[in-house]
């Protein structure tokens, strides 16, 4: 094949922040802006979130989710910023600068619930995003000045310590709207709430009432370095090892002599509110904060900064802030013992977060600029862009975590109180492909801890939550055959995605004894004919008896991802087995539960089933039952090809007859989509009402066949699952139902219904819904081995963004040409292999380096 390779120019330098355009994917406005919050954090370092209308709210950086929590113990009190002017007549004006309260927020037992509701606001307000940046577009006819929030945390793919920092960068853009000069002051303020970890204990679902662990002898400390001024926090009282103890910070930069610096470190003490009152009469007099003392000490006290400038006519000016912290004490699943947080290990409080941050902000942001705006700039669809990248907010939220080693672990979703379902839950994790493809090391650390810390060395079991801190006696050992044949796969797809022969060596001993679990006696395949068909736990919460697509594709990717890697291993016996295996189950699964539309399950009794759970899989056994409960039966199951969308995915083809998948998918369109969803009877959780549309999770076409208790979560709506079977579509070329899928979703999550960075499902931030990454691989058929060096990518022309884990960058097609980028990382190509089977195979392999472009003749 002809080649050619063209070394362009580099692709970018790094810039002063302030002469960035930050991109925008989704613009919000009206009720649209109402139920948004934004996560602004690092990956497991907790985050505090920005409203639509700009209010802070879910200040979660202390170890425990906390949705609800303002960082105070009064939501009047939550933490804020605000705007002072005066001009040249004398008039002053302040106002906070956040937009409108919503409406329903106006009604409440005390009047509104609505944090900072009595603080004169702007008038109006916008939301634009292109996560992790958020601009929040203020105005006002009343003030001479308009203002822009503009609010981000560093985040560069393949780069999680660069993604990892406890920081929200705060900028305020100030605009003079008048033909006269204006002196400006803009502040922000927060309680000292060091102690109080936002922790919310639900009450029969109905209210929730914060339990804080208690503040004691806090105190604030104004400090000026030739850098930087800020608000110190901290408390001696508190218990150093108690998770809300730690550091807090609020800084501003010292780059323009002209400004002046304010600061308070505590307000009036006399109760009733009146700090807050003390504080909006200081600033509003002349946007110049006069430190005081009280006699009366405060366990809490409220520190504020404010940095005040004059502002010619028509001028802008960016008045920058940081909120950075540090909170060591991270616990386990339990909150018993302490495992400790990665980031700490790196800062010895939060101002030392800020002063080793700052000379890195400007080229921090650059690169993350760099990598939204490829995404931004792709040719994916709106809501490709949208809901992969504002879900992956969801690893950077109190869902995941980094223990101190730097080890990588994830709830399945957060509740307002704690995590939901601990343990790096296998069979949730399954779904989501954010980590692989964005920060491959750390879904490579999630496979060491599964094949080093979760498999039982003699049985081959792996239990599908791992025990913190690390020892095997601490697992539960309950198995689910969806989740450890899920970890084959993905073992195979980060070895592939990062062509680390290392990684493969040290976990393929654990491969074999996972996969052999199958087939112990009484086992899920005990008589080894490549089907599964005993008592299988799985992510419905419930156990599957018979033969089903949903565990039977998993199965048949983890035998033709095992035969792979025995293969590289030299391991002909193991590769023969799981070949064989494969073969005998993807001919049987087409023979016998294709019904001409869909797969669906054959349910076994129980007494015929091979019942490995008694005493290994499940503890307490399965039940003696000639007609089981909770099953599938003959019903068509959105996620019923999730093991083979992850074939797809990893380059590992079709597991079972290409006209009978693309017909499943076809039926899935056909039968689970529903709209209005509302006209849909559900006895279980809803994620989706009313009009709206969705899939739902099982669709009977013969309302006869379903059986009499039916699936746990049969009618309901996943999101993750979802995005899995508009993946599926868009490689099995239905591309206008699968956008219609994901447009569904998006809509659902459109700002007033729900929070379009939070997708739920058992808990906000939900692993499931990450997804929705996958809809970036499927649409541009992008897919990478670091083993063979083999770079695969649509044909369809277009300019597409690209990430393995470890480097990304865009690639551009057209008719005869492919020419790719590198914007981070470096990338070995020996192979660019297109989607309609064409191959250009280069005579030797070639390394592009970060900001290396290539282009290849295509024949």
């Amino acid at each position: 094949m002809k080649y050619l390779v063209l070394f362009l120019l580099p692709l970018s330098t790094v810039v002063s922040a302030q002469q960035n355009k930050w991109p925008v994917i989704k613009h919000y406005e009206g009720k649209f802006t109402e139920r948004i919050a934004m996560p602004v954090g690092g990956i497991g370092t907790g985050n505090i979130s920005i409203g639509g209308n700009g209010q802070w709210k879910d200040v979660e950086i202390m170890n425990k989710p906390a949705m609800g929590f303002y960082g105070a113990h009064n939501p009047k009190q939550a933490p804020f910023f605000m705007v002072f002017t005066q001009n040249t007549n004398g008039e002053k004006k302040t106002k906070a600068l956040m937009g409108p309260v919503p409406l329903s927020d106006y009604a409440g037992s005390e009047g509104s619930r609505s944090p900072n509701h009595g603080l004169p606001r702007f008038s109006s307000s916008t939301f634009d995003a292109a996560y992790p940046f958020a601009v929040v577009n203020l105005s006002d006819t009343d003030m001479p000045v308009s203002a822009k929030a503009k609010v981000f945390n560093p985040y560069i793919p393949g780069d999680p310590q660069a993604s990892g920092i406890p920081i929200a960068v705060i900028r305020y853009e100030i605009t003079n709207k008048t033909n006269k000069p204006l002196e400006v002051s803009v502040a922000g303020s927060l309680d000292n709430f060091i102690g109080m970890d936002g922790s919310v204990a639900e009450i029969s679902g109905w209210n929730s009432v914060i339990y804080p662990l208690g503040t004691k002898n806090n105190r604030n400390t104004f400090r000026q370095t030739k850098e930087l001024s800020g608000i110190y926090m901290t408390s001696d009282s508190v218990d150093k090892n108690s998770r809300a103890w730690g550091t807090i910070a609020l800084t501003t930069e010292r780059n323009n002599p002209g400004d002046l610096i304010s600061y308070r470190t505590e307000f009036n003490t006399k109760g009733w509110n009146s700090n807050i009152t003390d504080l909006w009469d200081d600033f509003s007099d002349d946007g110049v904060f006069k430190d005081l003392a009280f006699p009366l000490k405060w366990d809490d006290p409220r520190g504020a900064l404010a940095v005040k400038f004059h502002l010619a006519a028509r001028e802008t000016r960016t008045v920058q802030f940081f909120l950075t912290w540090d909170f060591p004490n991270r616990m386990n699943w339990s909150d018993r013992v302490i495992v400790g947080n990665y980031y700490s290990t790196r800062y010895s409080d939060a101002w030392d977060v800020i002063e080793k941050t700052l000379p890195l902000l400007p080229a921090l942001e650059a690169k993350t600029l760099d990598f939204v705006n490829l995404v931004t700039n792709s040719d994916y669809p709106q809501e490709i862009k949208e809901a992969a990248l504002f879900n992956s907010s969801t690893l950077r939220s109190q869902t995941t975590f980094r223990d101190k080693e730097g080890d990588f672990f994830g709830w399945e979703g957060v509740f307002a109180a704690t995590g939901s379902c601990d343990g790096n839950c296998t069979h949730v994790w399954n779904y989501e492909y954010a980590s692989p493809f964005l920060f491959g090391s750390l879904a490579m650390n999630m496979r060491q801890t599964e094949y080093k810390h979760a498999l039982n060395d003699s049985s081959g079991l792996m239990s599908f939550r791992v025990g913190l801190p690390f020892d095997k006696k601490n697992n539960a050992y309950i198995a689910a055959a969806d989740g450890q044949m899920g970890t084959i796969m993905k073992v195979y797809r980060e070895w592939q995605l990062s062509g680390n022969d290392s990684f493969l060596k040290d976990l393929y001993p654990g491969v074999k004894k996972a996969l052999s679990f199958a087939w112990i006696e009484k086992g899920w395949d005990a008589n080894k004919d490549g089907v599964m068909e005993g008592c299988q736990h799985n992510t419905m919460d419930i156990e599957y008896y018979g033969p089903n697509p949903e565990i039977g594709f998993w199965y048949l990717g983890a035998l033709k991802a095992a035969a792979a890697m025995a293969h590289y291993m030299n391991d002909a016996v193991f590769e023969k087995t799981c070949t064989e295996l494969f073969t005998k189950g993807s001919h049987w699964i087409d023979e016998n539960i294709f019904n001409g539309e869909f797969y669906y399950q054959k349910i076994w009794p129980v007494k015929s089933v091979n019942d490995v759970a008694k005493g290994l899989t499940l503890g307490a056994g399965a039940k003696d039952m000639s007609n089981p409960e909770f099953q599938i039966g003959e019903g068509c199951l959105v996620d019923q090809l999730v093991g083979q969308n992850m074939a797809f995915i990893c380059g590992l083809g079709y597991l079972a007859d290409s006209n009978h998948i693309k017909k499943s998918l076809s039926s899935i369109w056909k039968y689970n989509h529903l709209k209005p969803f509302g006209d849909h009877f559900n006895n279980m959780r809803s994620y989706v009402l009313g009009d709206e549309a969705g899939l739902v999770v099982t669709a009977y076409p013969d309302p006869a066949k379903r059986p009499a208790i039916p699936l746990s979560y049969g009618f309901e709506a996943w999101t993750g699952a979802e995005y899995t079977a508009a993946a599926g579509m868009f490689y099995t070329g239905m591309d206008k139902e699968a956008g219609q899928v994901i447009k569904d979703i998006r809509d659902r999550y459109d700002g007033f219904k729900r929070n379009p960075f939070n997708e739920e499902e058992c808990g906000n931030h939900y692993v499931r819904a990450m997804a929705s990454w996958s809809e970036i691989l499927a649409f541009s058929k992008f897919n990478y081995s670091g083993v063979d060096k083999t770079f695969s990518i649509t044909t369809k022309p277009g300019n597409y963004f690209w990430s393995n884990g470890y480097s990304w960058g865009n690639v551009v097609v057209s008719d005869n040409k492919v020419t790719i980028a590198v914007h981070y990382g470096k990338l070995d190509v020996q192979t660019i292999r297109l989607s309609n089977g064409k191959v250009v195979k280069l005579k030797k392999m070639m390394t592009l380096a970060e900001n290396d472009t290539s282009a290849f003749i295509i024949p």
